[in-house]
């Protein structure tokens, strides 16, 4: 009796033990993290689709060597995207595609919509491009990943102007909504150069909607969310400033414990307006995982979008297809997103070579990353760091 006694006591006692070793552990940080990874995991990714890719090489030159990295808009009933082409000359040019229901794409133009071939628009410079040897993302020159909003009747395009890594500058062009829905490409009106020259900047995206009465400039997320407010995107670099922003090293910040997203590269599609808080999408890469893009999502407040809400503990969005890594591998590059019916259609480059589309609900996905998101740091600072 007393041997029985003595078990059960060893055995309840060992319980306790291990009971309260567990919730040591469940109380630090980085295992709360990894258990919402776990949690919520498939509300928080992105379902791709099964046609993917929705958009190859084409046989015309100008898109001959990949199609990738589209700006998306939804006019007119349709999807449109605007997406980036290399030629066989290895220069980057800008294509128009649209579809019926966001995934089969039925128009496709057999010309460039916009053409950029002397991004530094010098009298008399001439580049010479290399088909062999590209220096930027597959090209040697011309518009690279472009974003799209529509505001006030008014399509306004974001992208980088590429001309060597001595000449990187991140400018806009615009059109009309109607021009644009009847093709008139050649209306558009600039481009207008945002970013101050001798500096490298990329990924700086639109508001789709003016905040106080001013456009707003997304224009960098590390190391803290920087917005940028203009009366007038025309006027940047001469009746206004040129932007001025972060511009030192990316892989030398703070990253946060456990965190997917040690690396962060910048903004991906134009922030999306839902009721609770704007939602942007951004490119990073795990320290862990070296040279594979993937994309997180972050919430930011409506008013003040300098702060962050609510932030991924997980990535929505990585490169395990074929698709992803046939080209350059391991590459999942997102420029554009939309809302249909409930549903985010978020449009990206797969591989720096071919176009691709996944899905989600966008109400399911909001309430898993604020249920399952690790927050921010500085969380009660004004403009949160990340």
């Amino acid at each position: 009796m007393d041997f029985y006694f003595w078990v059960n006591l060893i055995a309840l006692l060992f319980s306790f033990f291990v009971v309260g070793a567990l919730l040591g552990a469940l109380l630090s940080d980085v295992v709360r993290a990894r258990l919402a990874a776990l949690v919520h995991p498939k509300l928080l990714e992105l379902m791709k689709s099964l046609h993917n890719p929705i958009l190859s090489p084409g046989t015309n030159p100008w898109t001959a060597e990949a199609v990738m990295n589209p700006a998306a808009a939804e006019l007119g009933g349709r999807i449109h995207l605007i997406y980036r082409a290399i030629g066989t000359d290895g220069v980057s040019r800008l294509g128009y595609a649209s579809s019926p229901d966001g995934i089969l794409f039925d128009k496709r133009l057999p010309y460039p919509v916009y053409v950029a071939q002397k991004p530094r628009n010098l009298p008399g410079h001439a580049k010479r491009y290399s088909p062999i040897l590209y220096a930027s993302g597959g090209s040697w020159g011309g518009c690279e990943d472009p974003r799209m909003v529509v505001i006030e009747g008014r399509v306004y395009i974001t992208f980088n102007m590429f001309d060597g890594w001595d000449y990187i500058r991140v400018a806009s062009i615009s059109i009309s909504e109607e021009d644009f829905l009847s093709g008139q490409f050649w209306k558009w009106d600039g481009p207008h150069i945002l970013s101050p020259p001798q500096q490298i900047h990329k990924n700086w995206v639109l508001f789709p909607e003016k905040i106080d009465g001013k456009y707003a400039i997304l224009h960098s997320i590390v190391p803290k969310v920087d917005v940028a407010y203009r009366d007038a995107v025309e006027d940047i670099g001469t009746a206004e400033p040129f932007i001025e922003s972060w511009a030192g090293p990316r892989d030398a910040l703070p990253a946060r414990d456990a965190g997917w997203d040690s690396f962060i590269r910048g903004a991906g599609p134009p922030p999306v307006k839902t009721s609770r808080g704007w939602l942007l999408l951004y490119h990073a890469i795990d320290e862990r995982d070296p040279g594979r893009y993937k994309l997180g999502a972050m919430l930011l407040d409506l008013a003040d979008p300098t702060r962050v809400l609510y932030r991924s503990s997980s990535p929505i969005l990585s490169p395990d297809e074929t698709y992803e890594n046939h080209g350059k591998p391991g590459i999942v590059y997102a420029c554009g997103a939309v809302v249909r019916d409930g549903t985010l259609f978020v449009y990206y480059g797969g591989a720096d070579k071919v176009i691709a589309v996944a899905t989600t609900k966008l109400d399911n996905f909001l309430d898993a990353l604020v249920k399952g998101s690790q927050p921010s740091l500085a969380t009660s600072a004004p403009a949160q760091t990340i």
